[in-house]
Protein backbone atom coordinates (compact mmCIF):
# COMPACT_ATOMS: atom_id res chain seq x y z
CA UNK A 1 0.00 0.00 0.00
CA UNK A 2 1.44 3.60 -1.07
CA UNK A 3 1.37 5.58 2.06
CA UNK A 4 1.36 9.45 0.83
CA UNK A 5 -0.25 11.98 1.73
CA UNK A 6 -1.32 14.61 -1.35
CA UNK A 7 -3.96 17.03 -0.46
CA UNK A 8 -4.89 17.57 -4.12
CA UNK A 9 -5.41 14.18 -4.67
CA UNK A 10 -7.22 13.73 -1.33
CA UNK A 11 -9.53 16.85 -2.73
CA UNK A 12 -9.99 15.40 -6.45
CA UNK A 13 -11.42 11.78 -4.98
CA UNK A 14 -13.19 13.49 -2.41
CA UNK A 15 -15.22 15.62 -4.85
CA UNK A 16 -15.69 12.52 -7.49
CA UNK A 17 -17.28 10.84 -4.69
CA UNK A 18 -19.25 12.94 -3.22
CA UNK A 19 -20.77 13.85 -6.84
CA UNK A 20 -21.16 9.96 -7.27
CA UNK A 21 -22.93 9.30 -4.01
CA UNK A 22 -25.13 12.48 -4.70
CA UNK A 23 -25.85 12.03 -0.45
CA UNK A 24 -27.53 15.85 -1.30
CA UNK A 25 -29.61 14.40 -4.54
CA UNK A 26 -30.71 11.45 -2.28
CA UNK A 27 -32.66 13.56 0.29
CA UNK A 28 -36.01 13.17 -0.83
CA UNK A 29 -35.26 9.19 -1.22
CA UNK A 30 -33.82 8.78 2.11
CA UNK A 31 -37.16 11.05 3.23
CA UNK A 32 -39.23 8.34 1.72
CA UNK A 33 -37.74 5.77 3.23
CA UNK A 34 -37.84 7.18 6.61
CA UNK A 35 -41.08 7.69 6.15
CA UNK A 36 -42.34 3.87 5.44
CA UNK A 37 -39.74 2.44 7.83
CA UNK A 38 -40.15 5.37 10.74
CA UNK A 39 -36.59 5.49 11.47
CA UNK A 40 -33.36 5.43 9.86
CA UNK A 41 -30.01 4.41 11.66
CA UNK A 42 -27.62 6.95 10.53
CA UNK A 43 -24.51 5.63 12.06
CA UNK A 44 -25.68 1.71 10.89
CA UNK A 45 -25.87 2.95 7.84
CA UNK A 46 -22.46 4.68 7.31
CA UNK A 47 -20.25 2.14 8.68
CA UNK A 48 -22.14 -0.20 7.15
CA UNK A 49 -21.73 2.09 3.34
CA UNK A 50 -17.75 2.62 4.64
CA UNK A 51 -17.24 -1.20 5.24
CA UNK A 52 -18.66 -1.73 1.68
CA UNK A 53 -16.64 0.56 0.09
CA UNK A 54 -13.23 0.11 2.01
CA UNK A 55 -14.07 -3.80 1.13
CA UNK A 56 -14.59 -3.25 -2.54
CA UNK A 57 -11.66 -1.11 -3.26
CA UNK A 58 -9.28 -3.81 -2.07
CA UNK A 59 -10.96 -6.67 -3.06
CA UNK A 60 -13.98 -6.04 -5.52
CA UNK A 61 -12.59 -7.07 -9.01
CA UNK A 62 -11.68 -10.11 -7.24
CA UNK A 63 -14.91 -10.68 -5.79
CA UNK A 64 -16.84 -9.88 -8.47
CA UNK A 65 -14.28 -12.38 -10.63
CA UNK A 66 -14.68 -15.15 -8.40
CA UNK A 67 -18.19 -15.80 -8.54
CA UNK A 68 -18.33 -15.09 -11.80
CA UNK A 69 -19.62 -11.97 -12.30
CA UNK A 70 -18.39 -8.44 -14.33
CA UNK A 71 -18.21 -4.88 -12.99
CA UNK A 72 -20.93 -4.35 -16.00
CA UNK A 73 -23.16 -7.56 -14.35
CA UNK A 74 -22.80 -5.93 -10.54
CA UNK A 75 -23.52 -2.07 -12.30
CA UNK A 76 -26.96 -3.34 -14.26
CA UNK A 77 -28.15 -5.26 -11.38
CA UNK A 78 -27.90 -2.41 -8.82
CA UNK A 79 -29.67 -0.14 -11.54
CA UNK A 80 -32.43 -2.85 -11.23
CA UNK A 81 -32.61 -1.81 -8.19
CA UNK A 82 -32.21 1.56 -8.43
CA UNK A 83 -35.42 1.61 -10.78
CA UNK A 84 -37.90 -0.06 -8.29
CA UNK A 85 -37.34 2.63 -5.93
CA UNK A 86 -37.87 5.31 -8.41
CA UNK A 87 -40.77 3.49 -9.62
CA UNK A 88 -42.12 3.79 -5.59
CA UNK A 89 -41.40 7.40 -5.13
CA UNK A 90 -42.63 8.22 -8.62
CA UNK A 91 -46.04 6.43 -8.14
CA UNK A 92 -46.61 6.53 -4.99
CA UNK A 93 -46.33 2.64 -4.35
CA UNK A 94 -44.42 0.13 -2.29
CA UNK A 95 -42.86 -2.57 -4.08
CA UNK A 96 -40.08 -3.38 -1.31
CA UNK A 97 -41.63 -4.41 1.65
CA UNK A 98 -39.29 -5.91 4.56
CA UNK A 99 -40.59 -7.46 7.41
CA UNK A 100 -37.92 -6.16 9.90
CA UNK A 101 -37.46 -2.40 8.83
CA UNK A 102 -34.18 -1.99 10.80
CA UNK A 103 -32.78 -3.53 8.05
CA UNK A 104 -33.85 -0.53 5.63
CA UNK A 105 -30.45 1.27 6.75
CA UNK A 106 -28.69 -1.56 5.10
CA UNK A 107 -31.25 -2.31 1.83
CA UNK A 108 -31.57 0.28 0.31
CA UNK A 109 -30.04 3.31 1.97
CA UNK A 110 -26.33 1.86 2.54
CA UNK A 111 -26.35 -0.34 -0.61
CA UNK A 112 -27.48 0.95 -3.35
CA UNK A 113 -27.78 4.16 -2.66
CA UNK A 114 -24.98 5.22 -0.98
CA UNK A 115 -22.26 2.48 -1.84
CA UNK A 116 -23.97 2.08 -4.82
CA UNK A 117 -22.74 0.29 -8.22
CA UNK A 118 -21.54 3.52 -9.47
CA UNK A 119 -19.72 4.56 -6.39
CA UNK A 120 -18.06 1.26 -6.19
CA UNK A 121 -17.62 0.89 -10.14
CA UNK A 122 -15.54 4.61 -9.88
CA UNK A 123 -13.57 3.35 -6.79
CA UNK A 124 -12.60 0.67 -8.35
CA UNK A 125 -11.52 2.90 -11.48
CA UNK A 126 -9.63 5.43 -9.36
CA UNK A 127 -7.92 2.48 -8.16
CA UNK A 128 -5.81 2.92 -10.64
CA UNK A 129 -5.26 6.44 -10.91
CA UNK A 130 -4.82 7.43 -7.02
CA UNK A 131 -2.74 6.25 -4.33
CA UNK A 132 -4.48 4.01 -1.59
CA UNK A 133 -4.24 6.83 0.71
CA UNK A 134 -6.14 9.55 -1.17
CA UNK A 135 -8.85 7.18 -2.01
CA UNK A 136 -9.35 5.77 1.89
CA UNK A 137 -9.58 9.52 2.98
CA UNK A 138 -12.17 10.70 -0.04
CA UNK A 139 -14.25 7.59 0.97
CA UNK A 140 -13.89 8.80 5.13
CA UNK A 141 -14.49 12.39 4.21
CA UNK A 142 -18.00 11.49 2.53
CA UNK A 143 -19.21 8.65 5.01
CA UNK A 144 -18.77 11.70 7.36
CA UNK A 145 -20.93 14.10 5.06
CA UNK A 146 -23.22 11.21 4.60
CA UNK A 147 -23.70 10.26 8.14
CA UNK A 148 -24.08 14.34 8.89
CA UNK A 149 -27.38 14.37 6.25
CA UNK A 150 -28.39 10.72 7.61
CA UNK A 151 -28.40 12.69 10.83
CA UNK A 152 -30.11 15.58 10.20
CA UNK A 153 -32.77 13.87 7.44
CA UNK A 154 -35.86 14.94 10.01
CA UNK A 155 -34.94 18.90 10.06
CA UNK A 156 -34.64 18.87 6.40
CA UNK A 157 -38.18 17.45 6.19
CA UNK A 158 -39.34 19.98 8.41
CA UNK A 159 -37.83 22.27 6.28
CA UNK A 160 -39.20 20.99 3.26
CA UNK A 161 -42.85 20.50 5.18
CA UNK A 162 -45.42 17.53 3.19
CA UNK A 163 -45.79 19.50 0.05
CA UNK A 164 -42.14 20.07 -0.80
CA UNK A 165 -41.14 16.09 -0.02
CA UNK A 166 -43.91 14.97 -1.85
CA UNK A 167 -42.81 17.56 -5.03
CA UNK A 168 -38.89 16.74 -4.42
CA UNK A 169 -39.90 12.80 -4.42
CA UNK A 170 -41.44 12.82 -7.58
CA UNK A 171 -38.99 14.86 -9.52
CA UNK A 172 -36.41 12.92 -8.16
CA UNK A 173 -37.94 9.96 -8.80
CA UNK A 174 -37.50 10.74 -12.69
CA UNK A 175 -34.47 11.90 -12.51
CA UNK A 176 -33.29 8.18 -10.03
CA UNK A 177 -35.68 6.11 -13.22
CA UNK A 178 -33.11 8.41 -15.52
CA UNK A 179 -30.05 7.54 -13.71
CA UNK A 180 -31.18 3.68 -13.37
CA UNK A 181 -31.44 3.36 -17.08
CA UNK A 182 -28.47 5.15 -17.94
CA UNK A 183 -26.73 2.35 -16.19
CA UNK A 184 -28.46 -0.27 -17.67
CA UNK A 185 -28.10 0.81 -21.10
CA UNK A 186 -24.50 1.62 -20.43
CA UNK A 187 -23.49 -1.36 -19.29
CA UNK A 188 -26.01 -3.73 -21.27
CA UNK A 189 -24.28 -2.50 -24.73
CA UNK A 190 -28.34 -0.86 -25.56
Amino acid sequence: MDFVFDIKEIATVTMVLFAVIDVVGSVPVIINLRQSTGELQSGKASLVSLAIMVVFLFAGESILQLIGLSTKDFAIAGSLVIFFIALEMILGIRLYKEEVTSTASVVPLAFPLIAGTGTLTTLLSMRAQYNTVSLLIGILINVGIVYIVLKNVKHLERILGAGGVAILRKVFGIILLAIAVKIFRTNSGI
